[in-house]
């Protein structure tokens, strides 16, 4: 029975006692086997199979020069399954370099994008859910302090209309490292979207990672990257 289904649900997350609108017109049997509350919307979030309750490896310089026979490695590894990845590969900076100087190598710096696109109708949610009752979206990103550049990290999240490329609330963070001190640790970045307004269906996440080669490859990891629908809404936005 339907109404089974609807009882199941609001015994789940406790819908009706949080105000969430719960419309009989609802399959309320495919809401409870998607289960879309309180679970990470996100696919494969830790590609590079790690977690931020270890510490990030320290990076190993090799003490002999890579054969030249060797291809040199550009990217990086890991299991990127559910991720859109792509690489921009940057000028180089000799901006800091004396005149007259000669330099044998710079470093050559790349971003390594990886982004996905959430349906949120195909996750369990409903119109009337999003269009009136707006529940917080809770994104959540942990990177690794490479220390191989002032800028190693870059999030943008955007929640999009139903024809998903309408913007409608975007959350952009572009930090910029501090290298005077060593430090090589794992850094929280988190936002919550509320009060966000009707039309959302989708969610675009893309986070840039800051590689480096001179001779040997260096990287910025990323790990436990989330998207998570709550039922309940903070007291503080």
């Amino acid at each position: 029975m339907a109404a089974d289904w609807k009882q199941k649900c609001d015994s789940q997350w406790q819908l009706g006692a949080h105000g969430v609108p719960m419309p009989d017109s609802v399959d309320w049997k495919s809401v409870y086997e998607k289960k879309p509350f309180e679970r990470n919307l996100l696919q494969n979030p830790s590609p590079y199979g790690i977690n931020h309750s270890v510490p990030p490896p320290e990076p190993h310089r090799s003490e002999i020069p890579p054969s030249p026979d060797q291809p040199p490695q550009f990217e990086p590894d890991g299991n990127f399954s559910g991720w859109k990845t792509s690489t921009e590969v940057l000028p180089y900076d000799s901006s800091g370099i004396p005149p007259g100087v000669v330099v044998c190598q710079l470093p050559q710096y790349r971003w390594f994008s990886l982004e996905q696109h959430v349906d949120l109708k195909a996750e369990g949610l409903w119109d009337q859910l999003l269009d009136k009752f707006q529940p917080e979206i809770v994104i959540e990103d942990w990177y690794e302090e490479s220390q191989l550049h002032t800028s190693i990290y870059q999030l943008d999240v955007k929640l999009l209309g139903a024809d998903a490329k309408t913007v409608i609330k975007q959350h952009a963070y572009n930090p910029e490292e501090n290298l005077e001190n060593y430090s090589h640790t794992w850094k929280k970045v988190s936002h919550v979207f509320s009060n966000y307004g009707p039309g959302v269906r989708y969610i675009h996440f893309l986070h840039r990672l800051k590689n480096q080669f001179m001779v040997e490859f260096f990287n910025t990891k990323v790990t436990d990257s989330s998207i998570i629908i709550k039922t309940s809404k903070s007291s503080v936005n």
